[in-house]
């Protein structure tokens, strides 16, 4: 199980730093400004630690009894999603239920951290954007068949369709992870974290951000 710390947040979009030599730098903003912890998990009772973290204010009125019965129990304030983060007990001690954590606290610049987001949903699509299949021949007669896939399989010998054949079908909407992305810049005071690179998700889109599980250290 991964324990490394990290915190989830709203994808804002993306922007441009300049660095001392004039390079561009291409990062994408997480917004944490509205997560709250919401309790901790431990050895002791649950068996394992874990810091509970909520985002983006929810109404009484979007939630069940048992959940605004949790919220006041906890005294903490209602949110619309809950995750779990799993972590050591170091790490769960400096988080205070109630508040909001300090990125300070969690990451520098300059460290390595992975990100998981939910990619864009693209529908119904075909091979050709699915998979970035040529497509057939714009020539010699070419009737109805330019983006088709072509031959999925052989007559006699299986007689059959083998699996995992590359087809049409549903092309996104997937939670995807992105290793290895440095942290260029952290705004404490506003709750945002600067990521270089790109994050899986649109605008608005929930993501988690922990330190990077195959970050080599530096020697």
């Amino acid at each position: 199980m991964n324990t490394k710390p990290g915190i989830i947040g709203k994808k804002l979009g993306m922007t441009q730093l300049y660095k001392e030599d004039g390079t561009v730098q291409r990062v994408t903003v997480v917004d944490t400004s509205s997560v709250v912890v919401l309790g901790k998990r431990t050895k002791e009772k649950d068996g394992y630690t874990a810091v509970i973290l909520g985002l983006r204010d929810a109404k009484e009125k979007h939630l069940s009894k048992a959940q605004i019965g949790a919220f006041k129990k906890a005294g903490a304030p209602a949110r619309r999603e809950i995750r779990e983060v799993r972590c050591d007990e170091a790490f769960s001690a400096k988080f205070e239920i109630g508040a909001t954590p300090n990125l300070a606290e969690i990451f520098e610049v300059g460290q390595i951290v992975d990100a998981q987001g939910t990619t864009r949903g693209r529908g119904f699509t075909g091979v050709v954007r699915r998979w970035s299949f040529a497509g057939f021949v714009q020539t010699h007669g070419t009737h109805e068949y330019r983006r088709h896939g072509g031959s999925i399989g052989t007559n006699m010998t299986p007689g059959r369709t083998l699996p995992n054949l590359k087809m049409p079908g549903q092309y996104g909407n997937e939670t995807v992870s992105v290793l290895n992305l440095t942290v260029a810049r952290i705004d404490a005071e506003k709750h945002l974290l600067l990521v270089e690179g790109g994050i899986p998700g649109s605008k608005n889109q929930t993501v988690f951000v922990r330190h990077g599980v195959k970050a080599r250290a530096k020697k």
